[in-house]
């Protein structure tokens, strides 16, 4: 995904503009007598409250008839007109009103509005946010390449329904990516809504995320799509609460979950593949095919349409799952790719379901968009996703990890942004940033560093490579983070700064697992998705999961107030060592009742002979040791956050000492008196605080070697190019 800004935060007040060309009537008397619902704020972002034990209708046991509390369903029928990329349907949504009152108007996103001009929200966030940080989506679209939905009809019944644009989070007065219906009749609580609606999307060119280019038509946030209704106890609301922010640049897609049957009719050359099971064969007439797909306890539906496309089949099933059917659907220049994306599916599927919980779909469908539509790839949707192509893949080079990585990353949104539903608009980190950790775990587990090899690096003897935790450290901006990770997705500094959503929730994550322990993270994580499958957690959510497995809410809490809710950083570096040799000292002191003076000149001459005497017992003796004693202080300094710190002396005889540093103090100082004076002290000796902003300042040694400085920042500075370069992606 891409970056974000704040622009023009308002109010929560929905702020109407000259309405869309309407039919009908205004809404009846009773319905204008109605309260208000409100919208979500406009700087909403991460709730640190946690969610009620009953929200979105309590824990999944598995026993229930559907494997989600489904409050919507989709009936479309849908037609491609190949030739304008377009796209004529009739919908069918019925939504049920989960609250306890009547509900007078209903909101919905019209997403593909984004596209239509240069004054949307998208457009203007991105003039901003693209001179001030690396973006994604910063194509030019031109004549003949905008995008749009428009709405043609809305029948409530036997009723025709006016509709307004609004604008929750006060963006530009063209931006027409939200609309408010209001309804002939209310929906009483408990009570459904059929809405039936005539709409037609006109793709843009791939810009971002979706569109078209030539023959390839990737079809996502497509259709009107109503916001989500939250309850008192849900995600911090205290009210009922429709959250439907507009289409921001940086933000993607909350909904929810319910169920989706859709007819799409294409040209009978092109291949389909959409969300969920196609149902029966398709049916073709007058040069022309419909397919039929259905699926439940879902939240979105995406799909593509595109001519000269082959297809990759595969089979998975795991513990708990269904038996999944896999398709790889790609373009005849990418084949090269196609064979290791389908192994990098299945293995995610072994991966994800192992260490979070089943995959619950019986499909999973990979699109490798084409050359020149790169923007169309890195995009996710339940039992669907796109991902990157590339002519050829080399075992152990930069295109094998960029096409695993990608591939990985897309399938995780399955379970980050598919199963477990967070709120993508207000609270990314959920999503991009846990998906990013999990990602880099799994390729860790398979062993897969980038390594940045080609013919001639490898001629020199030059192979640079790193994991992906520690690209994700080189892209985190740990130094000093201008936003909380719990921010939501527009109210950033900067494009880069959104970018940091994933590294540094991964990063986070990370130095959270080393305080944990492993297993214990694990177990956590295996109870934050069971206690949250198909329902919508906040980072509040996981963070109460954390504590309660774990039982360490001072180290969860310790992330999650710096790093999710804060803006701190940490930097703990060695300042200085000292060393003296305890030698005997001239001067008087009393001694059996008798005083006594050693005389400096006699003394001088006694600790030459006592040092003569050990050289000889010592012949192989290291500098640094020797008859006496050595008192060495080593002082370190703490410029950032507190963090448990393990700092490791070693001295000149080859020995090692470690000590703890798991306080709030500023700066301390360690007095060790050993046979051999301290040589070297390491902070964090084994690499585990990976949030520590500058990790060349945590060692000293008592004799200058500046090699791991260099080596250091050689490999940071290929390592960051690359990694900026994948970033920017997803």
């Amino acid at each position: 995904m891409a970056l974000s800004v704040a622009i023009g935060s308002g109010t929560a007040t929905a702020q109407a503009v000259a309405p869309a060309a309407a039919t009908s009537a205004p809404a009846s008397s009773s319905t204008a007598a109605l309260a208000d619902i409100p919208l979500a704020a406009a700087d909403a972002a991460a709730p640190s409250v946690p969610s009620a034990a009953g929200a979105w209708g309590g824990e999944r046991t598995g026993q229930e008839a559907t494997l989600s509390d489904r409050v919507v369903s989709y009936q479309i029928d849908a037609e491609l007109d190949a030739a304008k990329h377009a796209v004529s349907g009739k919908e069918r949504m019925t939504w049920r009103n989960r609250s306890d009152r009547p509900v007078a108007r209903v909101y919905f996103h019209l997403y593909l509005n984004a596209f239509q001009n240069e004054a949307s929200t998208w457009f203007t966030e991105r003039n901003v946010l693209t001179a001030h940080g690396r973006s994604r989506g910063a194509a030019a679209l031109k004549k003949g390449e905008w995008g749009w939905i428009d709405l043609r009809q809305v029948r409530q019944g036997e009723s025709s329904l006016k509709w307004r644009f609004v604008h929750p989070d006060g963006g530009p007065a063209a931006d027409q990516t939200v609309v408010c219906i209001d309804l002939a009749e209310p929906v009483a609580a408990g009570a459904t809504l059929t809405l039936d609606i005539d709409f037609l999307s006109q793709l843009p060119r791939v810009v971002e995320r979706t569109g078209w280019f030539g023959d390839f038509n990737l079809v996502g946030q497509w259709f009107p799509k109503i916001g989500v209704l939250e309850l008192p106890g849900e995600r911090g609301a205290s009210v009922p609460r429709w959250n439907a922010h507009e289409f921001h640049f940086n933000s993607e897609f909350y909904a929810d979950f319910g169920q989706y049957d859709v007819r799409l009719t294409v040209p009978s050359d092109y291949a389909v593949g959409a969300v969920g099971e196609q149902q029966g064969a398709p049916q073709t007439a007058n040069g022309k095919t419909t397919y039929h797909f259905m699926q439940g306890d879902v939240h979105d539906f995406a799909w593509v349409a595109a001519r000269g496309y082959k297809t990759l089949d595969g089979h998975w099933q795991g513990p708990g799952s269904p038996k999944v059917a896999l398709k790889v659907l790609y373009p005849a220049e990418y084949a090269g790719s196609a064979p290791g994306q389908l192994k990098a599916s299945t293995d995610s599927l072994d991966y994800f379901s192992k260490t979070l919980g089943a995959y619950p779909y019986r499909t999973l469908t990979v699109v490798v968009p084409p050359y020149n539509a790169n923007e169309a790839g890195g995009m996710e949707y339940p039992t669907f996703f796109t991902t990157e192509g590339y002519t050829k893949v080399e075992a152990g080079t930069i295109s094998q990890f960029a096409s695993d990585f990608v591939t990985i990353h897309e399938f995780g949104h399955g379970y980050f942004y598919g199963i477990l539903a967070s709120n993508e608009f207000e609270e990314p980190m959920l999503d991009e940033g846990m998906n990013q950790y999990w990602d880099d775990r799994m390729l860790r587990e398979r062993g897969e560093p980038l390594t940045l090899a080609s013919g001639w690096t490898k001629r020199l003897g030059i192979t640079p490579a790193a994991t992906g935790f520690e690209l994700d450290r080189l892209g985190a901006g740990l130094r000093q983070p201008p936003d909380p990770l719990g921010e939501n997705a527009w109210d950033r500094l900067s494009s880069s700064s959104y970018g940091t959503v994933y590294s540094r929730t991964s990063t986070a994550m990370h130095d959270l697992e080393e305080r944990l322990g492993t297993p214990v993270l694990e177990r956590a994580m295996h109870e934050y998705y069971r206690r949250w499958r198909f329902r919508h957690p906040s980072s509040a959510d996981l963070r109460a999961t954390l504590i309660d497995v774990s039982g360490n809410a001072k180290a969860v809490n310790q992330i999650f107030d710096q790093y999710v809710y804060g803006t701190q950083h940490v930097d703990d570096r060695v300042s200085s060592i000292d060393t003296d040799e305890v030698l005997p000292q001239a001067g008087s002191s009393m001694k059996d009742g008798k005083r006594a003076e050693v005389v400096a000149s006699d003394l001088d001459k006694q600790i030459d002979r006592q040092r003569e005497a050990w050289a000889k017992a010592h012949p192989g003796a290291k500098p640094g040791s020797g008859p006496f004693p050595w008192r060495s202080t080593v002082t370190v300094r703490r410029d950032g956050a507190p963090v448990p710190q393990l700092l490791r002396v070693t001295f000149a005889d080859g020995s090692s000492e470690d000590v703890q540093w798991n306080d709030d103090r500023r700066w301390a100082r360690f007095v060790f008196t050993r046979p051999a004076k301290v040589a070297s002290a390491t902070l964090d000796p084994q690499q585990k605080v990976y949030l520590d902003a500058n990790k060349l300042n945590d060692s000293l040694s008592t004799k200058a070697d500046g090699a791991a400085s260099r080596r250091w920042s050689a490999d940071a500075a290929s390592l960051l190019q690359v990694f900026y370069a994948l970033v920017g992606s997803l």
